[in-house]
């Protein structure tokens, strides 16, 4: 039998089961100084590279002063908690890799980058690790505080392809913007409501936010139902619908092409009618962690909150492996859109069981569910 690779090492060593890693062991230490070394190394590749891998719009919180001694003390973190779990744990790839990511950062942080391409095309590397970073900070401790699945691992199978997902639509956000912003721009561009537009933006701020989301998921339920009940629109979808596990980092398996029709069509209501762009902003940062929400592995009991918005088991149910889950609770914020058209269910004080498709036709990792809905 050949040894095992570095690759699978640090695989194993991430995947160690909750009973191989108490407190006192190393594993904790190692694996935050790994998650900082690996933060530090891609936010000194940001701003080594600014006009690549910066959006325009963060890059002011790039060049303040505070950013640099942030990185750095983040850095001496991992160094310092890369040491304590190489003092404490048998197993040593966690802290030895912590250790070589963060020198590399520190290389890298060398080099201060020009912004020669202010306007160009860049990719969101930026945009991913603040993503990962500021919701798996909320997200994870309430994962392990109050989880649905005790048993299920934070990096439980599955992770590295729906990171993966993350990181890809996180790198091609300015591919994505300018798609899904393409029907609206055609829309405000041969239409007028020039007055209507007007009083929209007039309202109040709560008011426009509010309205964003009912008209956003108005649509969204209806096109959700499609891409369910087309068979070549499900062939998309069924990427999303084949996660076995249910966590905040879940929701970001989406096809490629399926993100694209779904930002487009859905922010028809949101750029058309006149919408005061502050309450864009709010509604945009609101779905984004509210998204993470729906799926994570906790399991609150949020009866009182149930008939009026969507919660994780309302949209536990909507994934569901069991017949009953077919074709259910299509709505992403509001349930009065599946009571009105005859599709909610919410089964009294129960979870679903197992999650994904029957039968799991959907193969495993990106590139492969990527060309799955254009096979036969």
């Amino acid at each position: 039998m050949t040894e095992p690779g570095f690759r699978q090492k640090l695989r194993a060593e991430l995947e160690t089961p909750l009973e191989h890693r108490p407190f006192g062991s190393g594993w904790l230490s190692g694996m935050l100084a790994f998650l900082l070394a690996v933060g530090c190394l891609v936010l000194s590749l940001c701003r080594a590279f600014p006009g690549v891998f910066i959006m325009p719009q963060l890059r002011p919180v790039f060049e303040h002063q505070w950013f640099s001694a942030g990185l750095m003390a983040a850095m001496l973190a991992a160094f310092a908690l890369a040491l304590v779990s190489l003092a404490l744990r048998p197993s040593r790839i966690l802290g030895l890799t912590a250790i070589g990511l963060t020198l590399i950062a520190g290389l890298i942080g060398q080099f201060i980058g020009v912004n020669t391409n202010p306007d160009g095309i860049f990719f969101g590397l930026d945009f991913f690790v603040l993503n990962v970073i500021l919701t798996g900070l909320l997200f994870v401790p309430l994962e392990r505080l109050s989880p649905l699945k005790r048993e299920q691992r934070l990096f439980r199978p599955e992770w590295r392809e729906d990171l993966f997902y993350y990181f890809v639509s996180s790198m091609m956000v300015q591919v994505l913007t300018f798609l899904a912003m393409a029907p609206s721009n055609l829309v405000v561009a041969e239409t007028g409501w020039q007055q209507f537009r007007a009083f929209v933006f007039a309202l109040p701020l709560a008011v426009q936010v509010v309205a964003i989301m009912f008209f956003t998921d108005l649509i969204q339920y209806w096109l959700h139902r499609a891409f369910h009940r087309v068979p070549a629109l499900w062939r998309f979808h069924a990427v999303h619908h084949s996660a076995k596990s249910m966590d905040w980092i879940a929701g970001a398996r989406m096809h490629f092409l399926e993100i694209i029709v779904l930002r487009g069509v859905t922010a028809l209501p949101m750029f058309t009618l006149g919408f005061d762009p502050a309450a864009i902003q709010i509604y945009l940062l609101i779905v984004y962690f509210y998204s993470a929400f729906i799926h994570a592995n906790i399991g609150w009991n949020l009866r009182a909150v149930e008939p009026l918005v969507a919660t994780p088991r309302f949209h536990h149910w909507h994934h569901g492996e069991e017949r009953e889950a077919i074709d259910v609770n299509f709505a992403i914020h509001f349930p009065l859109f599946d009571r009105l058209f005859g599709t909610h269910h919410m089964p009294e004080g129960r979870w679903p069981k197992a999650y994904g498709i029957g039968g799991h036709p959907v193969p495993n990792g990106y590139w492969k569910q990527f060309l799955y809905p254009f096979q036969r």
